[in-house]
């Protein structure tokens, strides 16, 4: 199918493609987390390395948002779409074949690479198809999809286990994308070629795009509270007096997905000139979620509302944040801004996760939630003083 562009409204049929497949590209990078205890068994990896399965697909991750992501601005955008679908399934592949640990850490790299770069190729592809006017609503549904993929991955990747064994989890998964390169293919429009310019180095770019580097920074903070929360929160659920299994503590996703996909309304806003009230909401939401969360040992009751606001302020946000980027940059850097984004992100949520169980072993859930309202508090008031600035 091919489109003159712009289009007046996105297509409902082509806007749930998007979100679908940002999903299930997305879960792809985070499936190996509950499976580590069988991947360790299986492989023979110790306890103490077996870490290093999810460390390959973060570093592939990163390699994606300098190499792979900015592709899109040089390549025909749905020929590049169905080359990394096709090395997406053959590293899926991999995966499921390895026997020993080295075959699986170089597979799991290739996972992390291609589908980060798949994730974030689609949400910019989004926005390229969307009408200027709709550009925030478009955004702000596809990163739903990615928000869904990521959260429930961990909920399906247990559930296929439990039924098949670990490989089924990366087999099965390697059968959806297939289906999904072939929808992509044929209903994706294709886009013009942008206008023939040099490339725009990274630090060049964060020069000449204030609005990415503020809400970077924003987004670097953001990440930092949400990597807190989530790195840590097994640890006191798993203790003593809740001894919750891996099931139940995987199912407190379910809520912060919730709270995700009320989110993806904040495009709209956004598109109707309130993204800095959008902005300084979701701000005040992120600090008022530490609340209930340090309340955890009056009750999981508290647990689940903090969940729920922290997601939702997380979630709208990031999209607001995506959304201005997208809308500062320059045309021929549209792949190249979300890349440098989410650098942004990875770097928040790799900060927030490591100082998360650190945190948790010397002092406690209560140190925690502490950092995590310090740092939410400094979002706030960055946001706060650079209010008006072009958003």
């Amino acid at each position: 199918m091919s489109a003159s562009l712009p289009l007046p409204r996105l297509a409902s049929s082509l806007l749930l493609l998007f979100a679908c497949a940002a999903g299930l590209s997305v879960a792809n990078v985070y499936y190996a987390q509950p499976l580590l205890d069988a991947l360790a068994a299986d492989l023979h990896i110790g306890v103490a390395w077996i870490g290093a399965v999810i460390a390959a697909t973060q570093l592939g991750s990163v390699a994606a948002l300098l190499w792979l992501v900015p592709l899109g601005d040089r390549m025909e955008r749905r020929r590049l779409m169905l080359l990394q679908t096709f090395a997406l399934v053959l590293a899926l592949l991999c995966v499921a074949a390895a026997g020993a640990a080295l075959g699986l850490l170089l597979a799991m790299l290739a996972v992390g690479l291609l589908g980060t770069a798949m994730t974030q190729g689609l949400i910019a592809y989004a926005a390229a198809v969307a009408a200027p006017h709709e550009r925030g609503r478009v955004v702000g549904v596809a990163q739903a999809g990615v928000v869904a993929g990521l959260l429930l991955a961990r909920v399906v990747a247990g559930g296929v286990a439990d039924l098949g064994g670990w490989r089924a989890v990366y087999l099965l998964s390697a059968a959806l994308m297939v289906v999904t390169g072939v929808l992509l293919w044929r209903y994706l429009p294709s886009l013009p070629m942008p206008a023939a310019s040099s490339r725009i180095s990274l630090p060049a770019l964060l020069r000449r795009t204030p609005v990415l580097r503020r809400r970077g920074m924003l987004g670097l903070l953001m990440f930092t509270a949400f990597g807190l929360f989530w790195s840590s929160m097994a640890l006191p659920l798993s203790a003593p007096p809740f001894r919750f299994g891996h099931a139940a503590i995987g199912a407190f996703a379910l809520v912060g997905l919730l709270g995700a996909l009320a989110a993806a309304r904040s495009g709209h806003w956004s598109d109707r000139g309130h993204a800095d009230r959008v902005s300084l909401g979701a701000l005040l939401l992120l600090l008022l979620s530490w609340w209930p969360l340090s309340a955890l040992h009056a009750g999981v009751g508290w647990l689940v509302l903090g969940v729920l606001l922290l997601d939702l302020a997380v979630q709208a946000l990031h999209v607001t944040n995506q959304s201005l980027i997208l809308a500062a940059a320059p045309a021929q850097a549209q792949a190249q801004a979300i890349a440098a984004y989410m650098l942004f992100y990875a770097a928040g949520s790799g900060l927030g996760a490591l100082a998360g169980s650190a945190l948790y072993a010397a002092h406690g859930w209560g140190a925690v939630c502490g950092a995590g309202a310090m740092v939410s508090a400094l979002a706030l008031f960055s946001a706060v003083m650079g209010k008006g600035r072009h958003t």
